[in-house]
Formats: structure tokens, sequence, C-alpha cells
């Protein structure tokens, strides 16, 4: 080493320091272009190295352990419980096969692109939805705190449906199941029939009965469900232990809670093809009906199914992304991801309608044997001639077309007096029309076929059992929805926030364990989450094209995919998704305001489901779940727009050292012409090499020299060190 080396050593320390000093005093404050700068060091070849180990010093943000993992946790997000029992019936009541066009033409049109850019910033970003909305534009921060709140409110009935489904479950360790047969009631006298089982059917009436000890009206709350208490309980006792530890310990649960509901719906395929009549119910499904197509009503719910399905708006496709690596290929995922969903709700669609039309060929029988018995009797009286009767008619054998042959010739020939005769049309098409979705099709439909199964205990737990994990893949996604935006927000430790959240959501959550918990579970079903979404995917997709700007947009995907995505996505979401989406909230709107408010009552006396109109206080209920979901919105515009809050910190961007690290924080983003490549959020600010790119304070000079990255650095100049060695620094 040269001798005079320490002392032109010490005096560019020297330099370096009292750069670095009146960076942090902020000298020049008047001067708006220093206020607007940040210190810009930028190394490319070690950029890589540096995000990571900047990240792990400030921000130690998880990680997924592999790429199946994360798809498996997108895809039991997105796929579930809708998908089993919403869309087949929606396929059902829009024009079977048909339905199928319009909802892909509008995954196409907004499900994609909008799953492709929600993927896109939380990638990038790397934080929860409050950060990552915050971060794009201060002002409509509340976008993030809206979907949280959402995210709540769907959590705390959801689960209650999961619990639904542990009672179920713990029930078919039994033969015969337990809603096989109508309980038997005896008296001092005689033994008969419970009267409200015989008026509906067993499995209706372990449902209402045994279930859910439903009341007869929303106002009449009837006292806490205990065995659903419990069942509720286990159910979030679940969740808190799956998600305590966030992707850490739900990653590894998701390659169980993901994968074992294709494994059921597979053998329940297998087995419903080798059933009875599972062809007529798959043809009946398939079969189009082009003119329901044309139809608007079809195009919304189709619009509507979509948007909901691939979880958007809610804030756990967001979270879920934050944890990959900023160069994952997340337009890969998306449609991976995306057509996963569509695929699955087919297979589920196939799965439902050939076990109904196995029940439906179980329903028939009986109806041809009850009235061929009706026949016989009119023909021992007289009221029918034995001449009506083809004579290769055999009534102790007689099949589904001959009973509909003697039924056309008896209605034919007895066309005045035939209505008084009593006799029914035995038709397979008339069972399969009655459309069912919801808990009517998986505790009612599904289980009472499955009561005709051979071994029906062990398909009755591989049901219930693939509903429990179908729910909890969603509820997983929804409660990191919550956690994760509140953790990278407010810095709480993630293990305490998931259990007082858990506790309170069980709390609340009480309300819809009384017997007359299944009303208020439909009530947050209608009005908890369907125009707040849709406000919040809108306003998500208003501040990424508009205030952000889309062609920033799609540079910070070139960089962060390394290639370019089609211009498909430019046109999507700067025009064709933005009016798709309005229309189907104007829709939406106008379909709530011409359906009056309500529900359906169980009736105990008369063992039907009549419609009553909400009460007073439950049209309130109503109209604060919407409110309460959005208000944040305005809220946050509001205080950003006023100034309420203070930053004290002032324009400029705080800076703290760390382990020899330079961490940037940028307080105030707003009106920052610069993209998501360049704005670092506070976990991947490389650490600077000085020996690199040292800039110095300029003297004499108003001007600001561009800095290598090509943005307008801080003021500084590259150091002139010709003869100094970089390790020597």
């Amino acid at each position: 080493m040269p001798k005079n080396s320490k002392v032109v050593k010490r005096e560019l320390d020297d330099e370096v320091i009292e750069s670095v000093k009146d960076l942090l005093s902020n000298e020049d404050s008047s001067d708006d272009a220093f206020k607007k700068s940040e210190l810009t060091v930028d190394d490319q070849e070690e950029k890589d190295t540096d995000v990571e180990e900047s990240s792990d010093v400030e921000d130690e943000r998880p990680a997924w352990n592999s790429k199946l993992q994360y798809i498996l946790a997108q895809v039991g997000f997105s796929v579930g419980l809708g998908n089993v029992w919403r869309f087949p019936y929606l396929c059902q009541k829009n024009g079977g096969g048909a339905y199928l066009v319009p909802y892909l033409i509008l995954l196409l049109i907004i499900g994609i692109p909008l799953f492709f850019l929600e993927l896109a910033v939380g990638q990038r970003i790397r934080r929860g939805s409050i950060g990552v909305w915050n971060y794009i534009s201060p002002k409509l921060g509340g976008i993030g705190f809206a979907s949280c709140v959402v995210c709540f409110f769907v959590a705390l009935y959801y689960n209650v449906i999961i619990g639904w489904s542990l009672f179920y479950f713990s029930q078919s360790f039994q033969h015969p199941l337990p809603w096989d047969q109508c309980p038997l009631v005896k008296n001092a006298s005689h033994t008969f029939v419970e009267p409200e089982c015989e008026k509906s059917s067993a499995t209706t009436y372990y449902w209402y009965r045994e279930a859910l000890n439903i009341s007869s009206s929303m106002s009449e709350s009837g006292g806490l469900n205990w065995k659903m208490t419990i069942c509720l309980l286990a159910a979030w006792v679940m969740v808190c232990l799956a998600m305590i530890k966030g992707i850490q310990s739900s990653g590894k649960i998701m390659y169980f809670s993901s994968l074992f509901p294709y494994v059921v719906l597979l053998c329940f395929l297998i087995r419903g093809l080798l059933l009875n009549g599972s062809v007529d119910g798959i043809r009946h499904m398939f079969t189009p009906k082009l003119e329901i197509m044309l139809e608007p009503k079809v195009w919304r719910e189709a619009a509507t199914q979509v948007f909901f399905a691939l979880g958007l708006g809610f804030g756990g496709v967001i979270a879920f992304s934050s944890y990959n690596k900023r160069d994952n290929n997340c337009h890969f995922d998306a449609v991976l991801v995306s057509f996963i969903n569509f695929f699955t709700s087919v297979l589920a669609t196939l799965v439902v309608f050939a076990v109904l039309g196995f029940k439906a060929n179980i329903i028939n029988e009986k109806c041809v044997i009850q009235n061929s018995e009706k026949i016989l009797k009119l023909l021992k009286i007289g009221n029918l001639s034995q001449d009506m009767i083809p004579h290769h008619i055999n009534f102790s054998s007689i099949t589904a077309e001959d009973y509909n042959l003697v039924y056309d010739i008896i209605q034919k020939v007895k066309e005045e007096e035939f209505d008084s005769l009593g006799l029914k049309s035995c038709q397979i098409e008339d069972e399969l029309n009655k459309a069912v979705q919801g808990t009517g099709l998986a505790f009612i439909a599904f289980t009472e076929a499955m009561t005709h199964f051979p071994a029906s205990p062990f398909w009755s737990v591989m049901f219930f059992l693939m509903l429990v994990n179908l729910g909890l893949g969603s509820m997983f996604g929804t409660i990191e929805g919550i956690i994760t935006p509140i953790v990278d927000t407010f810095k709480v430790r993630k293990e305490i926030l998931t259990v007082i959240c858990c506790s309170v959501a069980f709390l609340i959550g009480l309300v819809f364990v009384q017997r007359s918990g299944n009303y208020f579970v439909t009530m947050f079903d209608d009005y908890s989450a369907t125009l707040p979404l849709l406000i919040v995917v809108i306003l998500e997709n208003i501040a990424v094209t508009r205030i952000y700007g889309v062609d920033k947009f799609m540079e910070d995907l070139k960089d962060m995919l390394g290639f370019s995505p089609s211009q498909y996505y430019y046109y999507m979401w700067k025009y064709v998704s933005p009016l798709v989406l309005l229309c189907l909230l104007v829709a939406s709107i106008v379909q709530m305001g011409l359906s009056p408010p309500g529900y359906n009552a169980w009736i105990e006396d008369k063992a039907t489901e009549e419609f009553h109109s909400y009460p007073t206080w439950g049209m309130i209920v109503c109209i604060s779940l919407m409110v309460l979901a959005i208000l944040p919105v305005p809220i946050v515009f509001m205080v950003r727009r006023c100034n309420l809050i203070d930053d004290s910190s002032g324009s400029l961007a705080s800076v703290s050292y760390k382990r020899g690290r330079i961490i940037k924080e940028p307080v105030s983003l707003e009106g920052d012409n610069t993209s998501l490549i360049h704005g670092k959020s506070p976990s991947e600010v490389p650490s600077p090499n000085f020996g690199k790119n040292i800039y110095r304070k300029q003297t004499g000079s108003p001007t600001l020299d561009t800095a290598p990255n090509g943005r307008y650095g801080i003021g500084y100049l590259m150091a002139d060190m010709p003869d100094m060695p970089e390790s020597d620094l």
C-alpha cells in the first residue's frame, strides 16, 4: 500500500460521511427538487443480492417453500364451496352447456385480466392490500381497508358453513346414516312417523330440525344451538392453528386441503358414472338451451360467478402473491389458476348431475310404482277399461317407458275426467329441472342421493370431508387477506393478531349458531360482499390504469417478468374491464332493488319454506353491512385530501441505517411520477457499494444531473477517485 494511502483514505471517508450527513440533515430544505429527490445507489450487477440481503435485515418477509405450494394456495383460495354448489345450479338454470359460453367469454374479459392485475401488484410491492393501494395512490388507500372489512364479514359466516360440514362429517360414521329414515315417535298408545318428516323428507327434516333446530322466523332467536356452537368453535380453532404462523404453517396444509377435494371429486365421478340414471343427469346438464343464452340475466349471473369464483377484491390474492419472488411469472399463474378453477367447476358439475341423475331415477321408479298401483285400483273399480291398456304391459314389473305410454293413452281417452284420477307424469326431466343450490344441494339433495349408495357412510364421510377442505382453503385466503395487510401496516405480531381475530370472529359468529342463525347466514351472503367487492375492484382498476397509469404499469410488468405482456391486457384494463364491471354493478343494484329483501323461513307445522320479508331492524342491518364495508374508502380519501394526518417526516423519504445499509422508507408517494420499478419498498433498497456509485453534493450548480438508473439523483455527483481501489472503502 502507498505511504500516503491512509491519508487519502481518511479524506475520502470524510467526504462520504459528510455527504451522508448532508443528506440526513436535509440541507437546502427550500429546494423543491431536493425535497422530492432521494439517495440513488445503484449496482445493477449486485442488485438481486442486495435486495435479498436488505430484505432479510429490514423485513424478513416469509416466502413460499416452492412454486407448487403457492399455486396450491391460490387454487385452494379460489376453488371453494361455490364451485360445488353454485356453478352446477347456474348451469342447470341458465341453459345447461350453453351457459359455459358466456362464462368463458367473461372469464377472458374480466376474470383473467383482473386476477393478473392483483397478482402483479401484490408480487411487485410485496405488501398486503392496505400497503399496495396506499403505495399506488394514498388517497385510495381505503381500498385495502375495505377489502379487510369484507373479508371479515365473509369469514364470519363462511366458517359457519364449515361448522355445518363438520357436524355432518361427525354424524357420518354410523350405518344406516341418521338421515336415511324418518324418526318414529312413540306415545302411550301407538308409534307413528314424525309428522314434520312425513310431510317433507328424511334429509330435509334432519337438516332443519336435527342439525339446525331452526326457528320459524328471524325475530325468534330460540337461543344457541349447542351442537353447532361446538362445531363452529372447532372450525375456528382449525383456522387459527393453521394460520398462526402465516404461510409457514398454512402453506404445508395446502398440500392436503387443496388436493384432497380433487381426489374425492374423481372418486365420486367414477362411482357416479356406474350408477343407474347418471347418464340422464349428465345429458340433461350438457343439453344446450341456446335461446336462454341470449337473456341478459344469464350474462349477469355468469359475470358474478366469474368475479367471486376467483376471489377478486378480497385481498387474499394480493396477500398470497406478496410472498413471491419478484421475477416470478405471475402471468402464467393467473392463466393457470383461472383455468384450474373453471375445469374444477365443470368437474364438480359432472359429479353433481351424475348423482342427481341417479337420485332422479330412484324417485322416478317410486313414482312409476305408486301410480301403477293407482291404475290397478281404477281398473278394479271400473273407472278405467282394460281395453285401454296395451297387452304387453305387465304392471308387476312395469318400466318407466311403459308407464308413460299408458299414462298418455289414459290422458287422451279420459281427457275430461283425467284430473280427478290423480295420476302423475313420471319424467326424469321433471325431477332434474328442480333447481337446487347452496345448502339445499349439499345438505339435502346430495345427502339423500348418498343414502342409496352402497357403503353410504364411506361416501358421506368423503363428501363432507371434501366440503371441509374446500371451505378451509378459501378461509385461509380470506384470513390472509385480513392478517397480512394489518401486519404489514401496523407491524403487530402475526401470532397475537391471528388469535385475536379468530377469537373475536367466533364470538360474533355465535349469532349464526342460534336457532335463527341460518337466516343471518343468508343475510350476510346476500348483502355483505356483492356490492362492496364490485366497488372495490372497480376502484382497483381505476387506481392502476388511470391514477398510476396503465403505460407505466405495463413497463413495470416488463421489468418484473422479463417480457412484455400482451397488449390484450392493456385494452382490457383500460377500456373493457372497467366498462363491464360498471355494467355489472348497475345490474346488481337493479336486481337488488327489484328483488324484495327477505329470506325463506322454515315453517314447522307445514314442513315447508315460506318467504318472509326482513323486519325493520333487519333492513337496517343489511344496509349497515354494505355501508360499513365500503366506508373506509371515502374516510381515507377525506383524511388524505384534507391532510388530517400530518406526515412528521415531511416529503423527503426518511433514511436510516441498519447494519451498514441505507434503508429508504418513502413517506408520501403522491404525485411521484416514478414507476413501481424504481419506487422500492423498505425491504428491497439495495445496499450501497461505495466503490462504484457515490454521489457527492454538487456545489455551485442549481441543476440536477441524471443518475445512472435514469432517475433524477439527489444532487450528488460521482466522486472522482481514479486511483482508489474498491477494497479500501
